[in-house]
């Protein structure tokens, strides 16, 4: 099995590479960490050693509290944090800023990531989501380290995939030592692809926990006094991905055509970083007054008069965009590309929008519809009818972000339950 996870491992280089090259010279990315994805890792100690893989933003996002939590438990241990993408790998080293050991994941290829293991010297490896690598797994069940998938989750899209390989799932599966779902469902999808029934437990999602539930965000009067941001209404468009900004630029025209809406401004802050100058020619083009924030946040200015549009162009700011808006569309989602996190617009208690396709936070989109705490459309119109509601029926918004922070507190506490399961595995 190894050879033949090795051989796979090492054609999908070969297809991927040239995409690879491309993105390393012409986006400026994966160019950094190339000694940690080939498994030289250097610990900060020699102490007992809890490892926590989490893939991007997101999922770093969600090891907040849990990093906290364990820092607290019996034992002298210390945790360290890697990460699979740029932005991901930036947004740890921002969160622990030092104290905590960050590095790249190591490919998984069987020498490599033997290497890395003999580098780190786990206890525990804790893997977020659906982060399960089949040579990491092999090497970990070897040398009696338990595996522990927290925060579970299976997608719509990704568990018909999963089915078509049942026998490989199975057969990796067999090496977790425990999975903690979000859900029931997720729980059952698990246990199908062979998960054995008493290794899977529901914790809910630790993102709910994160989640900052807080009328004010630090750093937000910052980016206010630079935007020139007042008493007018300002809409976010947040994590937005291609074919969005379009939309959001149209539905603003329409808005803005309407005398009511005078005083309005649109912040778009794009999710993926490579797309800053794409959709700062998009904004240029539309013929409202704008500016990009990252020239504001670089040169110490303000904002000269009030720019209709905010291109939200920095890496690290969106919540506090978040803050300011007065109503939030959350993004990649008008598009079939999963949703970006709605969760932290809503704990911020924002009239939050978004579209239909948000696969990828099936679990948050459930409790916040089934609540009456966010509200969803289906297109460019439904978007504007919805905007405009919202921003002219303050009851009506009031109440959809009242609800929202209500669902989020009544679905808290996954935290508490992974770092018990985790405490006695290591008791063990």
């Amino acid at each position: 099995m190894k050879i033949l996870i090795n051989t796979f491992y090492l054609l999908a280089l070969a297809i991927i590479s040239p995409k690879v090259i491309y993105r390393i010279i012409r986006q400026d990315r994966y160019r950094a960490g190339w000694r940690e994805r080939l498994g030289n890792i250097k610990r900060f100690t020699d102490k007992k050693c809890i490892w926590i893989h989490a893939v991007s933003v997101g999922e770093v996002n969600a090891t907040r509290l849990l990093v906290d939590k364990l820092s607290q438990m019996d034992g002298d241990y210390e945790i360290v944090i890697s990460a699979t993408t740029d932005t991901g790998y930036a947004r740890a080293n921002a969160i622990y800023d030092g104290k905590l050991k960050v590095f790249y994941f190591p490919f998984d290829i069987s020498w490599i990531m033997r290497k890395a293991f003999d580098n780190i010297q786990p206890d525990i490896c804790i893997s977020m989501e659906l982060e399960v690598w089949p040579n990491l797994t092999m090497i970990a069940n070897k040398r009696n380290v338990p595996v522990v998938v927290i925060n579970g989750r299976l997608s719509d899209r990704s568990f018909p995939r999963y089915k078509l390989i049942r026998p490989v799932t199975r057969w990796m599966f067999s090496k977790v030592t425990l999975f903690l779902a979000q859900t029931e469902e997720y729980a059952e999808r698990f246990r199908v692809l062979g998960c054995p029934a008493e290794r899977v437990k529901v914790t809910s999602s630790l993102k709910y926990d994160t989640a900052e539930i807080s009328d004010s965000v630090e750093g937000a009067e910052e980016v206010a006094e630079k935007i020139g941001h007042g008493s007018e209404r300002l809409w976010i468009a947040g994590g937005t991905g291609p074919g969005e900004e379009k939309i959001v630029l149209e539905v603003f025209a329409k808005l803005k055509q309407l005398e009511e809406f005078n005083d309005l401004r649109v912040a778009i802050v794009p999710r993926k970083p490579e797309r800053f100058g794409e959709v700062a020619g998009m904004i240029k083009d539309s013929g409202f007054t704008h500016v990009r924030y990252s020239e504001l946040k670089e040169s110490g200015l303000k904002a000269e008069g009030k720019p209709q549009i905010i291109l939200g162009d920095t890496m690290g700011d969106l919540k506090k965009f978040y803050s300011l808006g007065t109503v939030v569309f959350v993004g990649r989602s008008l598009v079939p590309m999963g949703g970006s996190d709605m969760m932290e617009s809503a704990a911020l208690g924002k009239c939050t929008i978004f579209g239909e396709h948000t696969f990828n936070f099936k679990q948050t989109v459930n409790a916040l519809l089934g609540g009456d705490g966010a509200i969803e459309v289906k297109n460019g119109d439904e978007l504007f009818e919805t905007i405009k509601k919202c921003l002219t029926d303050i009851d009506y918004s009031e109440g959809i972000s009242k609800k929202g922070i209500q669902i989020i507190k009544s679905n808290q506490g996954a935290t508490d339950k992974t770092v018990g399961y985790i405490a006695e595995l290591l008791s063990d």
